[in-house]
């Protein structure tokens, strides 16, 4: 089905209109200038004042509608980047602005990419929002800000004279029926180990594994759901098949991004022509232990046997030995839970991304943690595995939490509203996953925020899908509670 077809007839046709251009725009992070010239020739079109930042941050000014033209203006936020993930052999690619859309029912989802609906919806929702002719409201401040996916580095570095409003809604959620008022901060690391080549003993092979087949995810909202993680699975088949057979790693490659779990990984392996049958044997029994572990949770797990494209020497087996073990002792997913909220994860890990370069092999993770003394300790924890592995560890900038406000105006307002429309109570809850509120906060202190979505699934993984219906119920909100606010 073409993009075209998967968007006839939806409702509320502007916010539609929106959303499929943005499908066919390319905006990973750091490439975000597409969308900006979208948005910009959009506000031009309606002769209204479109501000940048120094790092690229833009806000759009929309005058407010009687009788509110003069109300204190709300800010609507949300990011431009995408996580731009595919299958191996999609034909398609997000990075490319080449996104097929299909409809499946109530639900609209990319084939063999991520789809961007993380952020794009809040993109579309708001040009959509300040469009909206009914009923009256305080003027806009539209903040879209860049380079959210890879460490909120856009939000990080916000001019705070681009924003005169101290009332925010942040479009960045995953469920219509939440209201979230609190996210976890969160850290990367990088790790990076070395040792010298040596050639590899006559009568050796080079074989290359492919570990392939899982369900991957965001690694913030999604590290509860108990998935394998690729490069794992292939640092442990590796390491079992070590203990059986002389083996030498010659490279490894797994994981794109830190904030998605990885679902692929591959590596380059040198060992005895004698013990073929034996090395891929263990693989295998590994690989069947993995699908009973994960049964019911992620049992997809595919391997694939190549020859190596191009034979290379190998690293000693003492420093595979090494290396396979800091690999498996990375923690990766869910480390400790809330004390204060139920089901919600406190601390996580995700080790998320693994690069050969030379003799270097590069490790990526990224911490989160609503517990700042939490996340110092996994920092420490990740650095002392390195330091045993003979490796060493850099920690990034990092970015802070953001702490609930059950007093805060915004959410009395969206609350109240959100019961008058849909005669429910929504649910208030804080997320794992990190917000651009806690930099917003820091940034422009006393500002009251809330954030608020239509249902998404599989963000920052192949098949990412939008629930139609859900996008009616959060224009309507979104369209009521401006009013509301205004008020």
């Amino acid at each position: 089905m073409s993009n075209t077809n998967a968007f006839a007839g939806l409702e509320p046709r502007g916010f539609w209109t929106h959303f499929e251009a943005i499908t066919k725009i390319p905006r990973p992070s750091g490439q975000e200038e597409k969308m900006v010239e979208y948005i910009r020739s959009w506000a031009t079109a309606r002769g209204y004042q479109a501000l940048q930042d120094a790092v690229g941050n833009l806000c759009v000014r929309v005058p407010g509608r009687a009788p509110f033209e003069t109300a204190p203006p709300i800010v609507l936020q949300s990011h431009l980047d995408m996580v731009c993930e595919r299958n191996s052999g999609c034909p398609y690619d997000a990075a490319a602005g080449n996104i097929h859309v299909i409809r499946d029912g109530d639900w609209l989802y990319a084939e063999g990419t991520t789809l961007g609906a993380d952020n794009g919806i809040g993109c579309a929702a708001m040009l959509y929002a300040a469009e909206m002719e009914d009923g009256g409201r305080a003027p806009l401040e539209l903040l879209f800000t860049i380079d959210e996916e890879r460490g909120l580095t856009g939000v990080k570095n916000l001019d705070p004279s681009l924003i005169r409003g101290r009332t925010l809604l942040n479009l960045d959620s995953e469920d219509d029926t939440l209201l979230v008022v609190g996210c976890a901060g969160g850290c990367g690391t990088t790790i990076r180990w070395s040792e010298r080549r040596e050639p590899a003993p006559p009568g050796w092979i080079q074989t290359e594994v492919h570990v392939s087949g899982l369900q991957g995810g965001h690694s913030g909202l999604e590290i509860d759901k108990a998935r394998l993680n690729a490069i794992r699975a292939l640092g442990r088949m590796l390491q079992n098949a070590a203990r059986e057979v002389p083996l030498r790693l010659i490279n490894l490659h797994g994981g794109e991004k830190t904030n998605a779990i990885p679902r692929e990984c591959r590596a380059v392996v040198a060992y005895p022509a004698a013990s073929d049958q034996a090395f891929r044997g263990q693989i295998e029994q590994t690989r069947l232990d993995f699908v009973a572990q994960y049964r019911g949770q992620d049992e997809g797990l595919a391997v694939r046997f190549e020859q190596a494209p191009t034979p290379a020497p190998p690293y000693s087996q003492e420093g595979t030995a090494r290396l396979l073990d800091l690999l498996c002792s990375i923690p990766t997913g869910v480390i400790a839970l809330s004390p204060d909220i139920p089901g919600l994860v406190e601390t996580s890990n995700n080790l998320g991304v693994v690069r050969t370069a030379g003799d270097e092999v590069e490790i990526r993770c990224s911490s989160r943690s609503s517990n700042s003394q939490a996340l110092n300790e996994v920092l420490n924890w990740l650095d002392a595995l390195a330091r045993m592995a003979g490796a060493t560890a850099q920690k990034g900038e990092g970015y802070p939490g953001w702490k609930p406000d059950m007093s805060s105006r915004a959410l009395k307002v969206t609350r109240e509203t959100y019961r008058r429309l849909f005669g429910a109570e929504p649910g208030v809850t804080a997320i794992h996953a990190g917000l651009e509120c806690g930099l917003i906060g820091t940034r422009i202190p006393g500002m009251d925020m809330v954030s608020l979505g239509p249902e998404l699934r599989g963000v920052h993984a192949p098949g990412e899908r939008v629930r139609i219906s859900s996008v009616e119920r959060f224009t309507k909100l979104l369209a009521a509670v401006l009013t509301d606010l205004s008020s």
